[in-house]
């Protein structure tokens, strides 16, 4: 451990620490709670919903019936293993940089980043939003997951401001630049794009590198596993990787091009510099990552995956776009569609009366804690509340749902 940034850490004394600890809204005190703020927010994201869903969300392989194929919440753990890692040895706030990575994906999409596309597409054509992953997780930990507390009231998270930051700017290449939290406070909901800013802290910047490293290798594992790469993509990966003399990579398996990959970083970050890794590495990264995209992600055998999940997903959002009848559309879904198909209407009701004014009817249950977020007559809102319906979703539910809609 070398500790260079021990004294950046977003601990108490740190100029910035009384700003990351703000929170979104309030969280009951308790006395005799032995958690620091960032570990209390570490456990709210490990008990949401959202979280468990993780396991049944594609990473980049679609619902494959292999036990060992990288689901979002092994990639999630990644993430956290690394960006632990990094903190430990630099001296950074491992509980901040576990709780950001553990909530990093919570608004992702299901099918993966094909389902991220297909529901951006999606709102974009009805309404003048966009979808992004890192967008939604922010919205996800600030309005749409909730706790119940200790009276079985359902709460939101209300996560603190350093944990919601690095959440919203995890996304995003960061081997172009070095690169270093910015030390100005943002309006988090207003940011709009990937690397329109750097994190606020130290530990942002690690998850943000962490997620990068996290999945190179082991999309490469599962495309050997799946046969959409064989011996002689094999061959091309290590014949590429030997232009890197200095790095000695006899198998290219994920824990070893983790392991040479942190160690760099470590190795090379200051905070005066910033995080960044070394020229061979930089490269050594960069033709991992096109050779995963000319041989994995672009790889015709998963076109079908893609056509598959653009049809369920417009299918639903069609039919529920449908059942809209303004302040009455419970009601109308209830009287006319309920029976036909009962698992989508009940489920998607439950949001509705979670979430919704319910129509300007003052008889939402009172267990509901929770922020308002659509006005039912409001139309926008009515798709807005389809979408984030369709974000929630596992792939699983989401195919379930699906053949509901076309049995007869």
């Amino acid at each position: 451990m070398n500790g260079n940034f021990k004294d950046h850490a977003m601990l108490p004394g740190n100029p910035k620490y009384e700003s990351a600890i703000v929170r979104y809204g309030k969280l009951s005190e308790k006395p005799d709670d032995i958690r620091t703020p960032f570990e209390r927010d570490y456990t709210r994201i490990l008990h949401s919903r959202a979280y468990s869903r993780l396991k049944h969300k594609t990473q980049v392989f679609f619902a494959t019936r292999n036990d060992h194929i990288c689901t979002r919440i092994e990639h999630v753990n990644y993430v956290s293993s690394i960006s632990v890692a990094i903190c430990k040895h630099l001296g950074l706030n491992e509980e901040l940089a576990l709780a950001i990575s553990t909530g990093h994906d919570l608004g992702h999409a299901p099918f993966g980043h094909s389902g991220e596309r297909y529901i951006n597409q999606i709102i974009s054509k009805h309404i003048d939003r966009t979808f992004g992953h890192e967008k939604n997780s922010l919205r996800f930990v600030d309005q749409y997951e909730t706790l119940q507390n200790s009276k079985g009231y359902e709460q939101n998270l209300n996560l603190t401001y350093a944990v919601r930051d690095g959440i919203i700017c995890h996304c995003g290449e960061v081997e172009d630049a070095y690169l270093m939290p910015r030390d100005e406070i943002v309006s988090l909901e207003t940011i709009e794009h990937p690397n329109e800013f750097s994190p606020y802290t130290w530990e942002g910047c690690v998850v943000k590198i962490a997620d990068n490293i996290a999945y190179v290798g082991r999309d490469i594992e599962d495309a050997l596993r799946l046969n959409i790469l064989d011996s002689v993509h094999e061959h091309i990966l290590e014949e590429l990787l030997k232009d890197y003399a200095n790095i000695d990579i006899s198998k290219t398996n994920n824990t070893s091009l983790i392991y040479h990959l942190v160690a760099d970083l470590c190795a090379q970050s200051t905070p005066e510099k910033g995080m960044h890794y070394s020229t061979d590495h930089l490269k050594f990264l960069r033709a991992i990552k096109d050779f995963n995209y000319e041989y994995i992600y672009n790889n015709e055998r998963l076109l079908v995956f893609h056509d598959y999940a653009r049809l369920i997903l417009e299918s639903i959002f069609n039919m529920l776009l449908s059942f809209y009848h303004g302040e009455e559309t419970i009601q109308h879904i209830n009287d006319h569609y309920i029976n036909t198909y009962p698992e989508l209407c009940f489920t998607f009701i439950n949001k509705l009366e979670k979430f919704s004014d319910l129509g300007g009817h003052d008889n939402r249950n009172p267990k509901y804690k929770n922020k308002v977020i659509y006005k039912l007559g409001n139309r926008d809102d009515y798709i807005i509340a389809i979408i984030d319906y369709l974000a929630s979703m596992t792939d699983h539910f989401a195919i379930k749902i699906f053949d509901e809609l076309t049995a007869f």
